[in-house]
């Protein structure tokens, strides 16, 4: 349940409309009519008779109700359903005594009743502005009907008689008159009703809208600065994942390079130097690669190579430099999107270097495939293995499971203490990228 709570006017136009308004009803309480001589009827018609003006008979009461009326306009109360009715039974209720003790019902009552139903239109929706307008309508009604029958509560005609001229017509003549006069009178009224309902739901409507757009707009920047920090994020995982990647890969196969060395260097010193020279060549190549991470990170590592060529080139540099024997089948029938096969060669790439790393593996197995949907991938190997469940902070297939996820991929990883590890990956063929994941 909403707290109660008091607002300003929102409208600070319709606030000025309603004072004209009650201007209006003052002027028409307090203001005599005066008829142009010209205007009247032959002298020895308006002589014995003269329109009859209505007594005002409590003039503090009138001033008092006009002014809370026009304070009432400062605030609106909202939030209680109750206290919004409660304001509106005091606006009508005011109205009614405005007109009991001034009389001039049918020029004063229209402008405060519009009042009153300019503020319902601020307070309800349109279920309780129908409500409210219904019942100023049938106060309308009323006031109309205590006219013609001269219902007079404190002795004051609430409306204006017709001139004493009319009178020398048939009664049943002057009856119709009297009548066709209300109805236009109540018919005029509930157009204006209607026109001022609408037109401040149209205001609202307008008010709301522009204010539900600065709440989307807000939650747009929010949402702009949420995706500009998690892109951040995501770009600096990708160059954790291409450091990784290549640099690690270079100075891994480095160390094995330098482990080779020194096993031929008593043995064999020839081989031993040939060993060396490539360990000389990773290093520069793992230095060139940190020196210039930030302009080499984008770089495609196909280097305008098909995937099967990159793969059949990183399988033979691997069996050249660990010595294990890498049995392949690669069958691509198309060319790949740029973005998968840089995804699928990182990723191959990586399963090879924890095998060099960790594996101790004597064979490995790489099966590439293209379905009718998707890619598949297997990488198996016949090393010492380990237990996934234990390795969770290993930041190599963690890359390597996200790189495969950014294309809606599935990764699935199966190992065991000594039974080697098994690598399966489908990446659909039709996919969304996500942009912030390059390389």
């Amino acid at each position: 349940m909403q707290r109660l709570s008091w607002k300003k006017h929102p409208f600070r136009l319709l606030f000025y409309l309603e004072l004209i308004l009650l201007g209006i009803a003052f002027l028409a309480v307090f203001s005599r009519l005066q008829i142009p001589r010209e205007y009247l009827p032959p002298p020895h018609l308006l002589r014995p008779h003269r329109f009859h003006q209505p007594p005002i008979i409590f003039t503090p009461g009138i001033l008092v109700s006009l002014g809370i009326l026009a304070l009432m306009g400062l605030r609106l109360p909202f939030g209680s359903r109750l206290m919004q009715w409660v304001y509106t039974s005091v606006g009508l209720g005011l109205s009614w005594l405005i007109i009991l003790w001034g009389g001039r019902g049918e020029r004063v009552f229209p402008a405060l009743l519009l009042v009153v139903a300019i503020r319902a239109c601020l307070m309800f929706p349109w279920s309780g502005r129908i409500a409210v307008g219904i019942f100023t309508y049938i106060s309308f009604i009323l006031m109309q009907l205590m006219s013609v029958m001269q219902i007079r509560p404190f002795g004051v005609s609430l409306g204006r008689p017709l001139p004493r001229v009319f009178r020398r017509i048939s009664p049943d003549l002057a009856q119709q008159f009297l009548i066709y006069w209300k109805l236009n009178a109540a018919v005029l009224f509930g157009l204006v009703l209607i026109f001022v309902m609408l037109l401040v739901g149209t205001l609202l409507a307008q008010k709301q809208s522009r204010e539900k757009l600065a709440i989307a707009n807000q939650r747009l920047r929010e949402y702009a600065l949420l995706i500009e920090n998690q892109a951040t994020l995501q770009e600096r995982n990708r160059i954790a994942r291409e450091i990784h990647d290549s640099v690690g890969h270079s100075l891994t196969a480095q160390s094995i390079q330098l482990e080779n060395v020194a096993m031929q260097i008593n043995v064999n010193l020839e081989q031993a130097k040939q060993h060396l020279d490539k360990a000389r060549q990773l290093g520069k190549e793992a230095l060139q690669n940190v020196r210039n991470s930030v302009a080499t990170l984008r770089k495609n590592p196909l280097q305008g190579k098909s995937l099967t060529d990159a793969l059949i080139n990183l399988i033979q540099d691997f069996e050249r430099t660990t010595g294990t024997k890498v049995v392949s089948e690669i069958y691509l029938q198309s060319s790949l999107p740029d973005e998968i096969s840089t995804a699928l060669y990182r990723v191959v790439q990586e399963a090879l270097t924890n095998v060099s790393k960790h594996g101790y593996a004597e064979r490995v197995r790489l099966d590439l495939r293209e379905r009718i949907t998707y890619i598949s991938l297997l990488l198996e190997d016949n090393g010492q293995g380990f237990d996934p469940n234990e390795n969770t902070t290993g930041f190599g297939l963690r890359g390597m499971r996200e790189r495969v996820e950014t294309f809606g991929g599935r990764f699935q990883l199966s190992s065991q203490p000594n039974q080697g590890c098994k690598i399966q990956i489908e990446i659909p063929l039709s996919v969304q990228h996500d942009p912030s994941f390059t390389g």
